[in-house]
């Protein structure tokens, strides 16, 4: 039986979780981008960008198990 495993990846302005089995097969990848909110204020807003990895990470982690 190969493991399973939840990777989780933040960026300044990007989450992405994945469900990956055994050592190369991806069951899952998803990734929500934070460009188009943060491009009004010319760059990426560290604690906007913080804000928004909290709101988002439960989703995306549900939406890919």
């Amino acid at each position: 039986m190969q493991p399973i495993c939840l990777a989780i990846d933040t960026t300044f302005d990007d989450t992405s979780v994945a469900i990956l089995k055994g050592h190369d097969e991806v069951l899952s990848n998803l990734t929500l981008s934070q460009f188009k909110d943060h491009e009004a204020f010319g760059g990426v807003v560290p604690e906007r960008a913080s804000r928004k990895h909290l709101e988002v990470i439960h989703i995306l982690i549900s939406e890919a198990l």
